[in-house]
């Protein structure tokens, strides 16, 4: 295992956006909001009538597959905990909150008893007030110490825009009780004359792991009054940390209570997440420590109608003759466009960045056919934007004077939204849980709310809007990390020992692994052992041998060629498909053409232009076997789980006309193959199985391929990730198994759990996957069962009769047992070559 050090992310620097700025006023609980300027809610529309504007027309109505009715919920109340102080419960009553919900109380109750407690509750279940009653309370205590600066805590969020929006949040709430409670935040986008400040003065610190990684944690000294006097640490939207990232923010963790606990402190943690299964067992994970759950929801809920909707097939032709479904992009932003008509407060969530700039520019335009004093009612919202334009955003969207937002998921965990009347999600994204977290940010001022999930050509999607129990009878996932990843604990041991030099009472805290792992970085001279201690002896920053969001090298920078501005950056990893030479660039609103991509100097020069097309990058992959840790006879077939190596290299790109998606043509492109080490799931088949599945030569290959597409869009059903996170390669004869076989492998360095989740659901998750692809109404493959986006062969060949046949075949030889086992998990990881 080697350990190759990765330089440190920089912060996006992105160019101006026009977005008027509006008062800053945002507000405090999230179960009352009494000073937003909202319209009374008998004057709105129900959600039935909105959904029924939505799908007025024949051609609309029938694209409504299911929908679904949640009714409304009343809340139960409790009596404010004992132990809360008076100032704390004044305060929070002034803001229209007069006794806490049931689970609000008992989650504070369990805090001042010193239990490190996660509240597991729905959206807008006024989860923030739950853990902030204790903590002004410590820090109110800790005004009144006669000597000392008093108690701190600490606030992580994982995005920026979290952390700002609860910090205004605290100012309002504690705005009654003086000086006792200074929060501020402390992030990339904090000024640096502002920094200093902070560290002495602030005792309620909001940051995100990341700066806690890179920026607190190195730099400790500095921070020694803050750390010894920690009292509480929060740990907000918790569920989203999880596979390689969750991993790494648990070894963060781990490295802050053993500071802590060198400055005399033993922090409780307050965790905060979304409803999943077993939350307490992930916290664990997380943190280290015990945590006790608290997830009986005693919050009030306002009717939420759900409807599946999917796209039309339209009358154009795309690889192999397959037929083109419209797509999700266009289907959301004419739904976008036509809720901002209908004066219906809504955001629309898009997986990607550039969906998120392309729908807002479609509606604009469309709304500037309609009136076009609505165009400057709709924007985009993305990770990338200068704080500023992030802040202005946010605000616009808290007054009302933006009607419509296309945003990714840096809204769905940055900002709290109340008002909205309705939410379109492009695309499935990827688990039930942010499924709902998505969902449950319209309706929540108690008003009755609209979600629709717009299905892409995808076998997933297409699966999942025709058998909606899928999504409705079935429980959300558990969060599940790996702490114990090699590959992830290496520099956060080089980290902690550049901190202070590890010893071996540290290494329980580190877990069973980490007396190996260090062995390890000793022979890599990366640590040196003297006397009882290991060292960092580098001369290097050792937090920055790793990204903690495992971007894999120094971001690109993305400069427009003419002007030398500074456009923005994209991950190292995602640059060879993203950035490529000929590559179509989307920011704000404005498309760009990338001319040159330098890979030696990390920057992509671009010139704005406005093609009628879109790209996408071709990808072509071999893998080899380096260990087969599980196998289990499936028939004559073996089903194998273990440790591969990929070689990836982007071989060419396609344009695609917009809004259609027709293939324009294909640009072959010259950049160099990329190596992973990580763990796969496989299958192999034998003679007598292809001759049973009838099965000759000359389909065996497009057979192979096609089962491999749909279970790659499969697996998410059943495992903590999305089809992004996993990659597949297909081989009629391959030389380490000698069979025919299909490979699903994880998208991150060491693994993150999901082919071992395919490896103990195999049975279900094929038995999934050969439905979807016989189910489909195409004739030959289509993109809702075999073809893939990705696919570095151009989708060729596939053969969609021969992958059910096949299937079929395998699925008889299935032990019972292959259905069962433990939760895989989920990580932000690269693609699927296919």
């Amino acid at each position: 295992m080697a350990f190759n050090h990765l330089p440190a992310r920089v912060h996006d620097a992105l160019a101006p956006l026009s977005v008027k700025p509006v008062t800053d006023s945002v507000p405090m609980a999230k179960n009352h909001r009494p000073d937003h300027p909202q319209p009374d809610p008998a004057s709105r529309p129900s959600p039935e009538a909105v959904l029924h504007r939505l799908a007025s027309g024949p051609s609309r109505s029938a694209r409504i597959t299911h929908t679904e009715h949640l009714p409304p919920r009343a809340g139960r109340h409790a009596v404010w905990p004992d132990r809360i102080r008076s100032e704390v419960i004044a305060a929070v009553q002034a803001r229209g909150i007069e006794h806490p919900w049931a689970h609000q109380a008992l989650a504070a109750e369990h805090a001042l008893d010193g239990d490190s407690v996660v509240v597991a509750t729905g959206t807008a279940s006024g989860k923030s007030l739950a853990y902030l009653m204790p903590v002004l309370s410590a820090l109110l205590d800790g005004s009144e110490a006669p000597n000392g600066r008093g108690a701190t805590a600490l606030y992580l969020s994982p995005t920026k825009a979290l952390a700002a929006d609860q910090c205004r949040a605290v100012r309002e709430l504690a705005e009654p009780l003086g000086n006792a409670v200074r929060p501020a935040v402390y992030d990339g986008d904090t000024p640096f004359e502002e920094r200093e400040w902070v560290r002495q003065y602030a005792n309620y610190v909001l940051t995100n792991p990341d700066m806690l990684h890179r920026g607190i944690l190195p730099s400790h000294p500095r921070w020694a009054s803050f750390l010894k006097s920690l009292k509480y640490v929060v740990i907000d939207e918790c569920h989203t940390y999880r596979g390689v990232f969750g991993s790494h923010v648990a070894q963060v963790l781990r490295r802050l209570r053993r500071l802590c606990a060198r400055y005399g402190a033993s922090p409780v943690f307050l965790l905060a997440s979304a409803t999943a299964a077993e939350p307490s067992v992930a916290a664990r994970r997380l943190t280290g420590l015990p945590v006790v759950e608290v997830a009986d929801d005693a919050s009030p809920r306002g009717e939420l109608v759900f409807a599946l909707w999917e796209p039309p097939l339209t009358e154009l032709h795309g690889e192999k003759g397959a037929p083109v479904r419209r797509t999700a992009t266009a289907e959301t932003a004419d739904l976008l466009t036509d809720l901002t008509v209908q004066g219906v407060r809504s955001v629309a969530f898009v997986r990607s960045r550039r969906g998120a700039e392309l729908i807002s520019v479609i509606a604009q335009e469309r709304l500037a056919e309609v009136d076009r004093s609505l165009v400057r009612r709709v924007a985009a919202y993305r990770g990338g934007y200068l704080p500023e334009e992030r802040r202005a955003l946010e605000r616009a969207l808290h007054s009302g004077e933006l009607l419509g937002l296309a945003a990714t998921t840096a809204l769905e965990l940055g900002v709290d939204v109340s008002g909205l009347d309705a939410v379109v999600i492009a695309g499935y994204p990827g688990t039930r849980a942010s499924l709902w977290q998505q969902a449950g940010r319209a309706g929540r001022s108690g008003q009755g709310a609209l979600a629709v999930l717009v299905a892409r050509d995808d076998p997933l999607d297409t699966y999942l809007v025709h058998h909606p129990k899928a999504l409705f009878d079935r429980p959300v996932e558990s969060t599940v990390l790996d702490p114990d990843n090699p590959y992830v604990l290496a520099p956060h041991l080089c980290a902690a020992a550049a901190e202070i030099p590890l010893t071996e009472a540290d290494l329980e805290l580190f877990g069973p692994v980490s007396a190996d792992v260090l062995t390890q970085l000793e022979a890599a001279k990366l640590l040196r052992r003297r006397t009882r201690a290991w060292h960092w002896t580098r001369r290097e920053r050792a937090a920055d041998l790793t990204d903690i969001r495992g971007s894999g090298g120094p971001p690109v920078q993305i400069v427009e060629e003419g002007t030398g501005r500074l456009l923005g950056t994209v991950d190292a990893e995602a640059a060879h498909s993203a950035v490529h030479e000929g590559a179509v660039h989307l920011h704000q609103g404005r498309t760009y053409l990338v001319r040159s991509l330098d890979l030696k100097d990390s920057v992509a020069l671009v010139e704005q232009a406005d093609p009628p097309y879109s790209t996408a990058a071709r990808d072509t992959t071999s893998i080899s076997v380096l260990e087969t840790e599980t196998e289990i006879p499936w028939g004559s077939g073996r089903l194998c789980l273990g440790s591969v190596e990929v070689t990836n290299q982007v071989v060419s790109f396609l344009r695609r006309r917009l809004i259609t998606g027709e293939v324009m043509g294909e640009t072959k492109l010259d950049l160099p193959p990329r190596t992973l080490r990580t763990r796969a799931v496989w299958w192999t088949v034998t003679e007598d199985q292809l001759d049973e599945a009838r099965i000759n030569p000359e389909i065996l290959g497009g057979a192979l391929h096609a089962a491999e597409h749909a279970s790659i869009g499969m697996l998410p059903l059943f495992a903590t990730c999305d089809r992004w996170d996993i990659g597949g390669v297909s081989v009629p004869l391959h030389p380490d198994t000698l069979l025919p076989t299909v490979f699903v492998y994880d998208g991150h360095p060491g693994g993150a759990g999901f082919a071992e989740r395919a490896f103990h659901t195999a049975r279900a998750w094929l038995t999934a996957t050969r439905e979807a692809i016989a189910s489909c109404e195409c004739e030959a493959g289509c993109p809702s069962c075999v073809q893939s986006p990705k696919c570095g062969n151009g989708n060729e060949p596939l053969h969609k009769r021969g992958a059910v046949r096949l299937l079929t075949t395998l699925l008889r030889g299935a032990p019972e047992e292959a259905g069962t086992g433990t939760d895989g998990t989920g990580a932000e990881a690269s693609g699927e070559p296919g």
